[in-house]
Order: C-alpha cells, then structure tokens, then sequence
C-alpha cells in the first residue's frame, strides 16, 4: 500500500496521534497546537481512513495489522520511541502499536476494545447507525451543525460539550464519517475481537482515560483490568467519547503528563 497520509507539526521528542474509527488526524486539531509547544506531533490518518488508502487486499485491517501500518510508516520517518497517544479504536491500535515498537509512553482516550468478549452491541449498533446517517444525510447534517442546537442534536452522545466544537470540526466529523473506504471492514474485524495484554505484558508506562460524559462506552467497555498491570487511570470531567474539544487543556495536560510518566521511566532505567 501507499504510505499513510499524516499531520506533522512541532519540535520536541515525537508524539504520535492515532484518532478513532470513522475518523481522521482531524479530530486531534482542537489540541495539536498546545502538544506541538512541547513534542513533534505526528498525527496520522489510519489505513482505509482520511487521505491514508486501505491496506491491501486481503490483508484484514483488525487492529494488530493497523498497528502494523503505522509501525512501517514510523520506520519510514526514522522515528525511535515515540510517545503515542490514541482516542478510541486508535487507542486499542496503540496497545497493539506498543507490543511490535519501543514506545516511550502510551496514553488512551476513551479506548475501544476493553470488553471482555465481542463488541457490545449496543456499540455496534451506535457505529452503524452514525455512518448510515451520514452517508445518506450527510449534506443535511453538514447544514445543521451550522447552529448549535443542530450540533448538540447530532453529536450528544459522543461530544460532552456540543457548543464548545466548531462547525468546522463538527462538518469535518460528519464528512471523515460518511467517506471512510476503510469504516465497514474495520469495524467488521473488530466485532469478534478484543485487547487482552499477554504475559509478560507491556514495559511502558500507560494512562488510560475516560470522559464523565461518555455516552458510547458504557461500564461493559472498560474492563481496563485487561491492560497491562500499573496502567494509570483518569477521568476527564465533563468529557464525552470524542473529548478532544470538550477541553483540550485537559486533554493535552492528560498527554503531556503520560509523556513525562515515560521520561522519568527510562531516567530509573538508565540509572
């Protein structure tokens, strides 16, 4: 496949930005520009979304392979121990990121693929529904975050705060959703499937974290006993599943602490 199209902006160590399922490097904007003070940001668009094509045919895109992807796409860069952080189905892809690369720290956002079994059904039927709407309305729906009654109306479940998002950002939600080539193989790879760390698990230092307001990952969704043992866990106050704009202070601050969680690990490794 052809390399992955990505967002690069910032100096610092590198920090790589994985966005969710029927999503793009996009999502990440509102927070991009407090992160690149202090990282080289990397936000990259996952095969089969965004500008990145899908992988080849054949190939399953479930998230191991994903994470396969942007592990070449990284060598391609010469990038060595980055700090990752992924929001939803790019949090699950960067667990599996972590097992095959060097990872300095790794920070999940709302992640998907903490249930104990298949995907819940509830989650499900969320997904397939939002794509349905926007590929068949999606003109109508661009029109209708225009208005901040449209914005809360469409994306109450998954935005905590709908009068803090841009239209702009909110029409860049709805297009990244209906236009995904990858959106209905992904999330077919990933119905039967779940994370579970293995043993020895992952030497990383991890900070999972859950918006108060998130309405698509229910308590069945966040078995976080299945990740790696030490994992850190946070609550973002007043966030919903897509929290990026609800606070993008927080979010950054939740980034930029898990980075230094990293640093300060490989300072006790080296001593």
């Amino acid at each position: 496949m052809a390399g992955l199209a990505f967002h690069r902006t910032g100096t610092g160590p590198p920090l790589v930005l994985l966005h969710g399922i029927g999503s793009s490097h996009r999502a990440w904007s509102p927070v991009v520009d407090a992160l690149a003070d202090h990282f080289d940001v990397i936000a990259v668009d996952l095969p089969g979304f965004g500008e990145s094509p899908p992988l080849a045919t054949g190939v399953e895109p479930h998230p191991a392979a994903l994470a396969g992807a942007v592990d070449t796409f990284l060598d391609g860069l010469g990038i060595v121990g980055p700090v990752v952080a992924g929001h939803s189905l790019g949090g699950w892809v960067a667990l599996e990121l972590a097992e095959v690369r060097p990872t300095a720290a790794v920070a999940l956002i709302s992640p998907a693929g903490l249930w104990p079994g298949s995907t819940p059904l509830y989650n499900r039927l969320s997904l397939q529904a939002t794509r349905w709407l926007t590929r068949h309305w999606g003109k109508q729906l661009s029109r209708l975050v225009n208005h901040r009654f449209g914005r809360a109306l469409l994306l109450c479940q998954t935005v905590g705060r709908p009068s803090r998002i841009s239209p702009d950002l909110a029409r860049a939600m709805v297009w990244d959703m209906a236009t995904s080539p990858g959106f209905d193989a992904t999330l077919e790879a990933t119905l039967d499937r779940h994370y579970l760390a293995g043993p020895p698990g992952l030497d990383v230092p991890i900070t999972v974290a859950f918006g108060s307001r998130d309405l698509l990952l229910r308590r069945r969704s966040r078995h976080v006993e299945q990740l790696p043992p030490g994992a850190r866990l946070e609550t973002l106050a007043g966030c919903g599943h897509v929290p990026m704009s609800d606070d993008p202070r927080a979010v950054a601050a939740l980034i930029t602490a898990a980075a230094h969680r990293g640093s300060r690990g490989e300072a006790l490794r080296a001593g």
